[in-house]
């Protein structure tokens, strides 16, 4: 299965140690170059993570477009839209809403890190999302209040 992984699900599950949860739904993922590159500009989340062996790092190959999805999305979103494309990925891994709608308005199949929270408790992953949830905010994840309380709702935890 192909998984192309945006920046920010990387660091989020990265930063409660959880980023097992991508290798254990994918196998493997594919991050685009530019994804490594965010990532790697400075010390933090998923910057010694990232360099697992199920990780592959992959240049795209559609430069012309990349400039076309830059005037509404940034470096990572971009080349995570087009990589996906590119390789006919069965996911796209992206959480910010504008490469979100980009991503279903091209018609790949998109997921974000809260989904596949819900998915690691059905699967018996994770016992709870809650603690893990308040761990992302804890450590400068965002997510809206209403997000948080509708996933908590739909994993039966409120």
């Amino acid at each position: 299965m192909k998984a192309v992984v945006n920046t920010t699900p990387l660091i989020s599950l990265a930063c409660v140690g959880r980023l097992d949860l991508l290798q254990r739904f994918f196998g493997g993922i594919i991050v685009p170059e530019a994804v490594y590159q965010e990532i790697k500009a400075k010390p933090g989340y998923a910057y010694v993570e990232i360099d697992q062996p199920w990780i592959e790092i992959r240049a795209i190959e559609g430069r012309v477009y990349k400039q076309f999805l830059l005037s509404q999305l940034d470096s990572g979103e971009a080349e995570t839209i087009l990589l996906a494309q590119e390789i006919q990925a069965d996911f796209v891994v992206i959480d910010e809403n504008r490469g979100y709608r980009v991503a279903r308005q091209v018609g790949l199949p998109v997921v974000r890190t809260l989904s596949l929270l819900l998915r690691a408790k059905e699967k018996g992953y994770v016992v709870q999302i809650k603690p893990i949830l308040e761990e992302m905010i804890t450590r400068g994840r965002w997510y809206s209040p209403a997000v948080c309380q509708a996933i908590l709702s739909e994993a039966g935890e409120i």
